[in-house]
């Protein structure tokens, strides 16, 4: 038996994470360790110099990018190996090194996510599916747009991430319903993709929909030294993100057209499954109440300096 047992443990052994390891460090050690590269020359013949700590951060970077590609261990070590490899090489401070974890840029994702969470985990994203397919009814193009607009309302609170992994369930029912053939059809290849689509659409209407919003606002104020509020950034992305939420139904309209015009009964389902649930929780509530008043405080700090600067009205 422990012969067997010996086996077993050899054949789930991953080569494959091993080997993508192995190279990650592998490019570290010989950047890093190089002898000092050329300048670089541009075409007015000035040079620039690869100083030693720009050639560690290079390094750093192919070894996290490696690990990060190869998904060889989880998101969150990887990141943590580039902040403990900055300080050992010498690369930056450990001040700075980690400090830019707790950025304000971070922890607003951080945020994001959470709240995308809190949503799944009460069941109000359920409750908004459930309606959204009562009121859309039975009509293919008409579900096509009512996934897409969903979709898109989520990631104004949500990170668009979490709003994909909560309405691919939903998705799953939809289409289980439309074909019980194992064949693609274009009906769920729409379904997908345009899911997939509208919510990178959705998200870059307000800060909630994805991290590259918050990063992008930090380089901004860093370079022009001006800070764009929530609703700022709304306002101008708002027409830009649902203009092409529409755009995207009418292109999967027409490219990925359904076959069937429409799917008999999907009314009424979740018509029952809405009915045999309570009506809103004190968890629901709860959730709605906090959610806002996070959005109300960060759109607030526009009109209420105090707020951002963290100092009290006295």
């Amino acid at each position: 038996m422990g012969t067997d047992t010996a086996a077993l443990a050899g054949s789930n052994f991953d080569w494959k994470r091993v080997l993508f390891l192995s190279i990650g460090v592998i490019l570290f050690v010989i950047v890093n360790f190089a002898p000092p590269w050329p300048d670089a020359i541009d075409p007015t013949g000035k040079h620039f110099i690869l100083s030693k700590e720009a050639k560690g951060a290079l390094a750093v970077f192919l070894l996290g990018g490696t690990w990060w590609v190869f998904e060889v261990v989880p998101i969150g070590v990887t990141s943590l190996t580039i902040g403990v490899l900055q300080v050992l090489f010498l690369v930056r401070p450990a001040q700075k090194a980690f400090t830019d974890f707790m950025t304000p840029s971070v922890l607003f994702i951080f945020g994001s996510l959470v709240i995308g969470m809190v949503f799944t985990k009460t069941g109000l994203t359920k409750r908004l599916a459930y309606k959204m397919l009562i009121i859309v009814g039975e009509k293919t193009s008409m579900i096509y747009l009512g996934c897409f607009v969903l979709t898109a309302a989520l990631t104004h609170i949500m990170a668009h991430t979490a709003v994909a992994a909560t309405m691919f369930p939903l998705l799953m029912t939809i289409y289980a319903m439309y074909t019980d053939e194992e064949k693609p059809t274009k009906f769920g290849k729409g379904l997908f993709m345009g899911m997939a689509f509208v919510a990178g659409a959705g998200s870059i209407v307000t800060l909630l929909g994805a991290a590259r919003g918050a990063v992008a606002l930090g380089f901004f104020k860093d370079i022009i030294g001006r800070d764009v509020s929530f609703f700022e950034l709304t306002f101008y992305m708002f027409p830009i993100g649902w203009i092409m939420t529409f755009i995207l139904w009418g292109f999967f309209m027409v490219f990925f057209k359904p076959e069937q015009k429409t799917i008999p009964g999907l009314r009424e389902k979740p018509r029952k499954l809405n009915a045999g649930r309570a009506g809103r929780t004190k968890n629901e509530i709860l959730a709605l109440i906090i959610i806002f008043a996070c959005i109300f405080v960060m759109a607030a700090e526009q009109f209420l300096p105090f707020l951002k600067d963290g100092k009290s009205v006295g």
